[in-house]
């Protein structure tokens, strides 16, 4: 069972891919025609015009599926159930931090492409945002788990990185989506579309935190110059090899 078959339920309407990043992530695949999406979830960003196949190894996820969404197996990162170069591109969307050994996935996806590798991304080695004055938590799973943009890039044998600002409205439920609507964080249904919060301690206490200090106004004498921004870097990259 993968993490995702306890905590998937309801990903599908929640992590709806927003139309800006999903733009960002189509210029980084160029002309590749046929794509391999790894760590596929519900098929969030898997381009409508392009011939794509999804790998995933939830059957939560994998249920969440449109009927319309690419093909998909039922498969792992470390070990892709296709030929060398069987793509013009590889696609890896806010995953590789859930993988067991990130570094071999990340040659299976140089493998199975032939032109290029995308990989969406979070920067550990950034400031963040906010969120982690209440989930402290947050800052030492992220150094466990995720890798490193320059970590994911030498591992790529050398690669663009571009920033991915996020819309202060952005449809996507990705932990950093709600930088400028800290009321989100309090609902429960949107915490269980962030695997984080499934993954540390002290998500109680800090919830009562961010209420206390959205009550008494102590978040917005802090970070209320944030509600002037229509977008902000909190840390997302895409990685193109």
């Amino acid at each position: 069972m993968t993490l995702y078959d306890t905590i998937g339920q309801g990903y599908g309407g929640r992590r709806r891919a927003d139309p800006r990043i999903a733009s960002q992530i189509v210029r980084a695949l160029g002309s590749a025609r046929r794509v391999v999406n790894v760590g596929a979830g519900a098929g969030s960003y898997e381009p409508r015009d392009r011939d794509v196949v999804a790998v995933e190894p939830s059957r939560v996820m994998l249920g969440q599926r449109a009927r319309d969404a690419a093909p998909a197996v039922r498969g792992s990162a470390m070990a892709l159930p296709f030929r060398d170069a069987s793509f013009d591109a590889s696609l890896a969307i806010l995953t590789a931090h859930h993988w067991p050994d990130v570094a071999r996935g990340l040659r299976e996806l140089r493998r199975v492409a032939r032109e290029r590798v995308v990989v969406f991304t979070f920067d550990t080695a950034g400031d963040g945002f906010w969120i982690a004055d209440y989930f402290p938590a947050i800052a030492g799973l992220d150094r466990r788990t995720m890798p490193t943009v320059a970590a994911v890039a030498r591992a790529l044998g050398g690669a663009d990185v571009v920033d991915v600002p996020v819309p202060h409205d952005c449809s996507d439920g990705f932990l950093g989506a709600y930088w400028r609507r800290p009321h989100a964080y309090l609902d429960a249904s949107v915490r269980a579309a962030i695997s984080v919060f499934a993954r540390i301690d002290g998500v109680d206490e800090g919830v009562a935190r961010l209420q206390q200090d959205l009550d008494s106004g102590a978040w917005q004498r802090r970070w209320g110059h944030l509600l002037e921004r229509d977008e902000l870097d909190v840390g997302y990259r895409l990685v193109v090899a």
